[in-house]
């Protein structure tokens, strides 16, 4: 995954840049105004997600390299593609910009400490040095920077921002996409015996998150909107901040972990188009 694991921290920091031209201070502002929905969006996606992985690779027994590798892409936050998917199904687009910029700007803390305890769960003996100090920093410079970049823009050239934001919201997607086509055509001659490895647990992952996100917010937050909004977040993980973060812990050996991100990268876009369907047919 040679190619795929060189271009991920360009394309991871060109996707959270654009994340932060989407973003103003009133974004974080809404987080206290409107705590409540926030708050249970934040909890399926940062508390809730790696407790379900978690509890899907003891359930399937999964080895400890792809239970890792689960681990790795369930503490990951939402990705761009979330805010997209979520205007698409007529959901709450402002709570769910809300809820990718304040978790993937915590995951530069909660990211390391959910993988260091993941490998001391699943003994793994990491050959590389690293500390998580060293990747909460690294990620530091590729996620909170450029998102604070992309505000600094925003502030001086809103205009500009403002007019190009679906042509700068298409280049996310696309940053993303380019991401994991790398991985699939480096690594062509193994995607059935990855898919047969991962496609499971990564499956069951992905639906169940988006089925409980779906009905604790059809309980606990405001509406339909939230309700949609946090279903979609809790299914779609940024899989490139995944990819990198992986790539700073296991160097050369990663292939073996990162197999349930790049299974999982595919199937949740299946299954996200399929359940703005149904949402849609349903309206």
């Amino acid at each position: 995954m040679e190619i795929a694991t060189k271009i991920a921290p360009i394309a991871l920091a060109l996707i959270m840049l654009g994340l932060g031209m989407s973003l103003t201070i009133h974004d974080f502002i809404r987080v206290i105004k409107i705590p409540k929905d926030f708050l249970v969006g934040f909890i399926c996606q940062l508390i809730l997600l790696p407790i379900v992985a978690l509890c899907i690779a003891l359930i399937l027994n999964l080895s400890a390299e792809l239970g890792l590798g689960l681990m790795l892409i369930a503490c990951a936050p939402g990705g761009v593609t979330s805010n997209v998917l979520t205007k698409f199904a007529d959901g709450d687009v402002a709570l769910s910009i809300t809820l990718t910029a304040v978790v993937s700007l915590i995951s530069i803390i909660s990211v390391p400490f959910i993988m260091f305890a993941s490998i001391d769960f699943f003994e793994i003996e990491i050959v590389k040095e690293i500390s998580m100090t060293g990747i909460a920093l690294k990620m530091f410079l590729v996620v909170t920077v450029p998102v604070i970049i992309g505000m600094i823009i925003r502030h001086f050239a809103k205009n500009f921002v403002d007019n190009q934001a679906s042509l700068i919201q298409k280049i996310s997607v696309i940053l993303f996409m380019l991401v994991f086509a790398a991985i699939y055509l480096e690594e062509w001659d193994n995607i059935i015996t990855y898919f047969a490895q991962a496609g499971l647990p990564t499956l069951l992952l992905n639906i169940s998150m988006m089925i409980l996100g779906f009905y604790i917010a059809k309980y606990f937050t405001s509406g339909v909107a939230q309700q949609r909004c946090i279903s979609i977040e809790c299914g779609l993980q940024n899989g490139t901040l995944a990819l990198f973060v992986g790539t700073q812990i296991f160097g050369e050996n990663i292939t073996t972990f990162i197999i349930p991100t790049a299974a999982y990268a595919l199937i949740m876009m299946i299954t996200s188009i399929i359940f703005i369907f149904i949402l849609r047919k349903n309206t």
